[in-house]
Parts: C-alpha cells; structure tokens; sequence
C-alpha cells in the first residue's frame, strides 16, 4: 500500500476517494522512564525510553491507518498528517493521531 503526505500519486490516477481513515496509539510511560526522562532534562541528552514508546506508537498508528483503509478496499493513502500529544494526568501518555485519506488509485 502506497502511504504519502502528498495529495498525488505521481504515475497513478486517482480513481476513487474513499473517505478519511485514522490510526491512532496512546502508550503509557511508566514511571521509571519518567525518572529516566527527568535526570536526562537535567544533565541533557536524549531520553531513549521516550524514543522507543514515539516510535512503537507510531508503528501502530500507521498499522491500524492501514488496516482502515484496506478494509475499505483503498490501495493507497494520501494527504497524510502526523499528531504527536501528551495526554492523560500530568502528562503520563504519549499520543500520536494519524490520519489521511483513503483512495483507490489505477496507473495512468
């Protein structure tokens, strides 16, 4: 499946729009992460925990924006936008939204 943030498909035809499809992840940091995160503000540096739960929240969200869209027989998705949001009391969760449309595009 062909998944861009550009409204086009550069060779295809756009056939059909399908309608807005949406991933979305919440992932928890436990709080041995938030000490981690919280000694890395102070001495600088990256917080690798932080890193690894943003990149497997993403990995999910861009497997359930796909799994959408094929579910609604799209081959491609397009226009897609990437929201990152800490949520939750006192901003224990990380959230990324993702969402595009989904088409049905033939080659040209």
């Amino acid at each position: 499946m062909i998944v861009t943030t550009t409204h086009q498909l550069e060779g295809k035809k756009i056939e059909q729009y399908l309608g807005i499809v949406v991933g979305e992840a919440v992932m928890g940091a436990n709080i041995f992460k938030d000490i981690f995160a919280s000694i890395r503000d102070i001495v600088g540096g990256r917080s690798g925990a932080y890193e690894d739960e943003l990149t497997k929240a993403r990995k999910i969200g861009f497997q359930e924006l796909e799994q959408e869209a094929l579910s609604i027989g799209a081959n491609a998705i397009v226009g897609v936008d990437i929201d990152y949001e800490v949520v939750g009391k006192g901003g224990s969760m990380l959230m990324v939204s993702i969402s595009g449309t989904a088409i049905r595009y033939v080659d040209k």
